[in-house]
């Protein structure tokens, strides 16, 4: 597996990864879907938008930016996105591990989450493991899909 820089030739598998990520409706806050144009224009706003591909095939992809402007935009934000085909092989973790070194490479000093849901185990366990520093939780931070609230807990790496 690779992890490589986006292209024009990308766009379609990453809205159908991403959509797949804002219609389960538990881990973005997006709720509109991508479709060719914003995708187009989305995945391009970005300061860098990562794919893991192997054998020809995108199994998942991550979007990095400033988490903010002016005296906050050393910090940068990220989103990961992996198939649901592919979950549970590490993609994820290969994901997060190269936004860490490209947002340094970018100028980046501390990589933040503003929303990493409570439940989201997995994620958050990751994110421990690789040095993730919780900030606190923020009670019912997020509304889940069916409609309850879950509390969403930030995290922060320096870079």
């Amino acid at each position: 597996m690779i992890i490589r820089e986006y292209t024009q030739n990308d766009i379609e598998a990453l809205i159908q990864i991403w959509n797949e990520v804002v219609e389960e409706g538990i881990a973005f806050p997006q709720e509109e879907r991508l479709n060719i144009e914003t995708g187009g224009i989305f995945f391009a706003s970005q300061s860098y938008t990562g794919v893991a591909e192997e054998d020809g095939k995108i199994l998942g992809l991550y979007i990095l930016h400033p988490n903010n402007v002016g005296r906050c935009e050393h910090i940068c934000n990220a989103s990961y996105a992996v198939s649901s085909h592919i979950r549970g092989k590490h993609v994820g973790e290969k994901l997060v591990l190269d936004s860490l070194k490209k947002g340094k490479e970018l100028g980046f000093r501390v990589l933040q989450f503003n929303a990493v849901v409570e439940s989201n185990i997995h994620a958050r366990h990751l994110y421990e493991r690789l040095g993730f520093i919780q900030l606190g939780i923020i009670p019912g931070g997020f509304r889940m899909k069916d409609g309850h609230y879950e509390n969403i807990c930030p995290y922060y790496h320096e870079l």
